[in-house]
């Protein structure tokens, strides 16, 4: 390869490079999760029927408020991150993005966010996206090197998408918006506890007081995860008993199954704590939640 081909090949892979760390950012896996739930609350708050321009601008001001969301929360935590295997490598404190860059980032996706929320849904969803980035980052991401309460708050900002992708259609909330929060809420637990566990010498070392750091026998951990678990079963059901029909019935048996196989995981847990019993329970949750969000997709349909 030439000198000059090189020379116009750099700034390339420079350009790409920072792309890719802009975009770690935003937490790729957190955000599709987020997109995957506020699509889901349109499409359950409009019996099946979405609006595609309403669905699309839910999914963009969330995009964006969850962007900012996710690179304060780094910015935040860039001496943490520092100390932790499965998080050194992100862009900030690995050295790859400045913090004022970082900041920047945060501040204009908000910015952008707020107009886009005003401009092409409405200020009640707004208030909603912008609860979630309150829960998230000014409560949440402090309190999780000062109280194991941190999960509980943390497990509301994960919830409060729901309540963006159910007002953006312009329905009140009802029961089964409240429902679906609900479960959003109580699935974090089981997700999280088994996380918590298999990266609890991390979290302590780090200085984050994470149940399993500060119960580290794992009991009160696996206790959470069981209850979670346990209440799962009933609520993810209440989102289809307005409406009987097929697509109930079968959602009823499927979301069933899910959540009495996640809660025996549960129990498996909670009764021997361990890195085997944790990863299969990790597993078992991310299986169930995309699971249960797509069954409520095509209920109307079946």
């Amino acid at each position: 390869m030439s000198t000059s081909a090189l020379v116009v090949a750099a700034p390339r892979t420079t350009i790409a490079a920072r792309l890719r760390d802009y975009v770690e950012l935003t937490k790729p896996r957190i955000a599709v999760l987020e997109l995957v739930v506020v699509a889901t609350a349109v499409v359950v708050a409009t019996w099946g029927t979405p609006d595609p321009a309403s669905l699309w601008h839910a999914m963009v001001g969330t995009l964006l408020v969850a962007a900012s969301a996710s690179a304060a929360n780094q910015w935040l935590e860039q001496g943490l991150d520092g100390r932790m295997k499965r998080t050194a490598n992100r862009p900030l404190p690995a050295g790859r993005l400045a913090s004022g860059e970082v900041l920047a980032f945060s501040a204009i996706t908000l910015l952008a966010g707020i107009a886009y929320f005003v401009w092409f849904i409405n200020v009640t969803s707004l208030g909603w996206a912008l609860a979630t980035w309150i829960a998230y980052v000014v409560l949440y991401t402090p309190l999780k090197t000062r109280s194991a309460m941190n999960t509980a708050v943390g497990a509301v900002a994960g919830a409060l998408p729901v309540l963006i992708g159910w007002t953006a259609t312009g329905n009140a909330l009802d029961l089964r918006a409240l429902a679906l929060a609900l479960l959003l809420f109580l699935w974090q637990f089981p997700h999280f506890m088994a996380i918590a566990w298999l990266y609890r010498n991390e979290y302590g070392r780090a200085g984050y007081k994470m149940l399993t750091v500060v119960e580290p026998t794992g009991q009160r951990a696996g206790w959470q995860a069981v209850m979670a678990a346990l209440a799962l079963v009933p609520i993810s059901l209440v989102p289809v008993l307005e409406n009987p029909s097929l697509g109930s019935v079968l959602f009823i048996g499927a979301a069933s199954f899910l959540g009495l196989g996640q809660l025996a995981l549960a129990i498996a847990f909670w009764r021997q704590p361990d890195d085997f019993r944790a990863r299969l329970l990790l597993r078992a949750s991310l299986v169930y939640l995309p699971t249960i969000m797509l069954l409520l997709v095509l209920v109307p349909w079946l």
